[in-house]
């Protein structure tokens, strides 16, 4: 044989050993990655990517869907089963336990603790333990921030790996790999072809019935006002059609998970977006936002290279009690439900999230600055002295500790509570020192309301009965006193 022959020879079988000790290298460090966190994980997470695409073009409905759109839009068959495996390309991910569990939980890690310091309470933790080993578990979230993402993710890591819905907004190089190898699929959101939501509910639905947990933003998208949205059901209902099988109606719980922090990243685009809809302002364009997310970045690496770098304050979550859907199912008659026009079917779904949206936001995290600007939402005043601020600010906290409200280090003094939150309003300039007090700047305005709405519908009667009290005539009133006024309007 010819020298040159040899050496190709020897050269492919090096790079077979190389490639076979490679893999199994890499297979020693996803374990070692999941020995260590000790997380549930899903089997059918493991499944590769063609198998479930080669599962779903099988699938009955998919087929039913396919000619109906075919004889709608005079296309043939085949050219309609191209459209279907595109869709379920775009939409099916390929799990990777060693870019989820090493590269995906040391890069959130060092991210998240660089900005915030991370908090996680759990409502009810014995609850959450005795789940079931085969439950059918979908985390329900409000949604403040695009990080939200990878701080559930993260906080949750121990626990679970968590399939989230991801909007368009992260299909782009590196974000959409990134995501489908964290076991994240892909949604077009106000896509109404009814063959993309059949191939939609039909992947929601495999991956359902084989155990995935899902995490589910039911608002729909980001809050641009700091409140709650309306919940919305589409990708609910589709996860609640598996509720057909009675077997798998009795594994099924939602989690309600709720989420808040001292700064959210994005607080200034939301809130322009917010004035833009509203006729207010222009919105800006992809290019004005780069440039400020630009300069925000190298802001921020300026500040740490002189070491002038203070973190965000808190990003807190708050993991609920685990909600049997079980009774839910028998008190809408179980196979019942399903016999339902879809209208009236929508209708029961519909109540289900409002409730779970309710529990969400029963359970927000209070974290130093959304309790400060609630007080200083609360007193509507340009100059606040700084004892009438910690006064009220004591007050609502008090009450919030009274209503059984997820209020952060409630032990700690108030003044210590609102140094940390001093520290952020004053770093953005909405606080101003002035004398004994602080003045409130008319360019931080939006960002008080933004914070404060996210608490506010904890205080509820609360907050309306200061408002009330403090347009009476001044009364030489203790803070003790005026917590009991309030309360007793």
């Amino acid at each position: 044989m010819p020298d040159f022959l040899l050496a190709l020879a020897g050269a492919f079988l090096a790079g077979v050993v190389v490639l076979v000790l490679a893999r199994h290298w890499l297979n020693r460090m996803a374990v070692r990655a999941i020995m260590r966190l000790r997380p549930r994980l899903d089997r059918f997470k493991l499944t590769a990517k063609p198998y479930v695409i080669a599962d779903l073009m099988r699938d009955e409905r998919i087929a039913e869907g396919v000619r109906a759109h075919a004889t709608e839009h005079a296309k043939p068959e085949a050219e309609v089963w191209e459209q279907v495996e595109r869709y379920l390309d775009e939409i099916v991910p390929f799990f990777n336990v060693l870019l989820y569990y090493r590269v995906g939980y040391t890069l959130s890690k060092v991210m998240l603790e660089a900005i915030y310091k991370v908090s996680v309470e759990y409502a009810a933790p014995k609850a959450i333990n005795a789940l079931p080993r085969d439950a059918v578990v979908v985390y329900l979230m409000n949604h403040r921030s695009n990080a939200d993402y990878v701080l559930v993710s993260f906080v949750l890591a121990g626990e679970v790996s968590i399939s989230y819905a991801v909007g368009e907004w992260a299909r782009a190089f590196p974000l959409e790999y990134l995501f489908k190898s964290f076991g994240s699929y892909f949604i077009r959101r106000r896509y109404r072809e009814p063959l993309y939501h059949t191939v939609l509910e039909r992947y929601v639905q495999l991956i359902t019935r084989n155990g995935v947990t899902q995490g589910i933003f039911p608002e729909g998208g980001l809050t641009r006002d700091g409140k709650l949205l309306p919940a919305k059901i589409g990708l609910l209902d589709y996860i609640l059609g598996v509720g057909r099988d009675a077997a798998l109606r009795e594994r099924m719980y939602i989690v309600p998970v709720a989420i808040n922090y001292d700064r959210v990243l994005e607080d200034r685009s939301l809130l322009l977006e917010l004035a833009a809809r509203e006729g207010k302002a222009r919105r800006p364009g992809r290019i004005q936002q780069l440039r400020e997310v630009g300069n925000h970045f190298l802001a921020n690496v300026g500040r740490a290279a002189t070491g002038r770098f203070k973190k965000y304050g808190r990003a807190a979550v708050t993991v609920g009690e685990p909600v049997p859907l079980a009774p839910w199912f028998a008190s809408q008659g179980g196979d019942a439900l399903f016999a339902l026009e879809r209208t009236a079917r929508l209708g029961q779904v519909q109540q289900l999230a409002d409730d779970a949206l309710r529990r969400i936001g029963a359970i927000i995290p209070v974290t130093p600055v959304p309790l400060a600007c609630a007080a200083i939402q609360s007193l509507e005043s340009d100059f606040i002295p700084r004892r009438v601020l910690l006064e009220r600010m004591e007050e609502m906290r008090d009450v919030l500790v009274e209503l059984n409200g997820r209020v952060l280090r409630a032990d700690r003094d108030i003044e210590e509570t609102f140094e940390r939150a001093w520290r952020m309003l004053g770093m953005r300039k909405v606080l101003v020192a002035s004398g004994e007090g602080f003045v409130v700047m008319k360019r931080g305005r939006p960002l008080v309301s933004y914070y404060a709405n996210s608490v506010a519908h904890l205080l509820g009667p609360f907050a309306e009965g200061v408002r009330a009290r403090d347009t009476l005539p001044a009364l030489a009133m203790s803070a003790p006193e005026r917590s009991s006024a309030a309360l007793a309007d």
